[in-house]
């Protein structure tokens, strides 16, 4: 396997980890006589309940890790969660597949499969499929780091969408903006602001008290200073686009996330690839570690022999 095939295995895992984790969002329909807590409170019900929707959604900003890695993609395609499985193509991540900017991801069982290309299949024996169970390599790696922000990006992609909606109930200061068209549609358009310490602070009513808890321990752990939320919410309660600002602590900037939603409950039928065209990242990587080790045993040998 080549080193530029490595690289391009290796390329953003952490923003790839966070894709899903801010990505998603959700009874009466009708919301232009009820108050904004009526409305959003029938939106995260309707969301919670789909379990599932067509997306299409862009990032842009940075990831918040230590190394700032620069995010700016598009994706599209069928988002489920409870469980969590999407099958997405993305666009933006450069140098990720056959030196192009476009490749499809699954994610199943939390695992995450990428579609490496026809010509990345030459150099993996004709395997096109790379397999990259996060958690598995972020312990292999024996890095802290490297762990906390690959094991990190993996709970947020586990997040329910209908968290998003929950923590925006759960704003001091969540208000109606106004009315507007999303592709023809009739929206409500809300938005508000929570800190990380008025997250810490509020109940989260909406969710059980094992959602709230994993919600608040995963927010600790990513450092975030808070959110910034817009949705827009049809007639018939189902949101019809979010953005999202997740804010880091100074120096990291800020990722800004820009979803819309249509066909909830769409059947997510995800699938793993074949495995006859499947290879695993982290295997691969033992491999390469077991043949240095092999290479240095060897000298070592060599330069016993000679003295």
């Amino acid at each position: 396997m080549s080193k530029t095939m490595w690289k391009r295995a290796g390329i953003s895992l952490t923003a790839v980890a966070v894709i899903a984790g801010v990505a998603g969002c959700g009874t009466e329909s009708g919301n232009k006589e009820r108050s904004v807590t009526q409305v959003l409170t029938a939106a995260h019900k309707n969301t919670a309940a789909a379990k599932s929707a067509k997306v299409s959604l862009t990032m842009k900003g940075t990831d918040g890790t230590a190394a700032g890695e620069k995010m700016d993609m598009k994706m599209s395609g069928v988002l489920g969660w409870d469980p969590m499985v999407m099958d997405m193509t993305m666009t933006g991540m450069k140098d990720l597949t056959d030196g192009t900017d476009k490749a499809r991801m699954v994610w199943l069982n939390d695992v995450m499969y990428i579609d490496m290309g026809t010509k990345s299949a030459q150099q993996m024996d004709g395997k096109r499929w790379m397999k990259m169970d996060l958690g598995a390599m972020a312990k292999m790696s024996g890095d802290p780091e490297l762990q906390k922000q690959m094991t990190g990006g993996m709970e947020d992609m586990s997040q329910d969408p209908s968290q998003q909606l929950a923590l925006l109930l759960d704003s001091p200061n969540v208000k109606k903006v106004g009315e507007e068209k999303i592709d023809g549609v009739n929206t409500q358009h809300y938005q508000g602001t929570l800190t990380f310490e008025e997250m810490m602070k509020s109940s989260l009513d909406l969710l059980e008290k094992k959602e709230r808890d994993e919600l608040k321990a995963k927010m600790k752990a990513s450092k975030m200073k808070g959110f910034d939320t817009e949705v827009w919410v049809n007639e018939d309660d189902y949101p019809v686009k979010m953005n999202v600002t997740m804010n880091f602590p100074e120096g990291k900037g800020k990722l800004v996330t820009s979803a819309v939603y249509s066909d909830y409950g769409t059947k997510a039928s995800v699938k793993a690839p074949p495995v006859s065209q499947t290879a695993d990242l982290m295997e691969l990587f033992q491999k390469i570690g077991d043949l240095g080790k092999e290479m240095k045993d060897r000298e070592d040998f060599g330069s016993q022999s000679q003295s």
